[in-house]
């Protein structure tokens, strides 16, 4: 499996209300159409943590690029980055250096269920967007 000529992956918690709500309003904000989609835990996501030897608990957004993968912050910048717009603005974070960013989001990953809540059932798509997701 690899990602169609232009496209980027982006692997996420489908059960996480968090992560889906970052998912729908990148959709809306993805003019271009070069995100695609998977939930960590699919085929999909287990094959490209395979393929790419990333370990199978991983709290993280992924995301995968012709040239690589990310994780974490970077991962969570460099989709903001791609989307233009007010997004672009999330870039000032970078001036705080990687270890910082890292612990911040781990910080938001661990408690992201407490504070937003987990879904009974994985995010699917809605509204036509079914054939951005893998």
């Amino acid at each position: 499996m690899t990602l169609p000529e232009g496209k980027v992956l982006v692997l996420f918690d489908g059960y996480c209300y968090l992560c889906s709500w970052v998912v729908q309003r990148v959709l809306k904000a993805d003019k271009t159409g070069i995100f695609l989609f998977a939930p960590i835990n699919s085929k999909t996501g287990e094959f490209w943590k395979k393929k790419l030897k990333i370990r199978t608990q991983m709290d993280s957004v992924i995301l995968v690029e012709a040239n690589g993968y990310f994780l974490r912050s970077e991962a969570a910048l460099r989709i903001a980055g791609r989307l233009g717009g007010f997004c672009w603005l999330l870039h000032i974070i970078r001036v705080l250096p990687l270890g910082w960013r890292d612990k911040l989001y781990d910080w938001v990953a661990r408690n992201r269920f407490r504070w937003f809540g987990r879904r009974e059932t994985c995010f699917l798509p809605e509204n036509g967007e079914q054939h951005r997701f893998l």
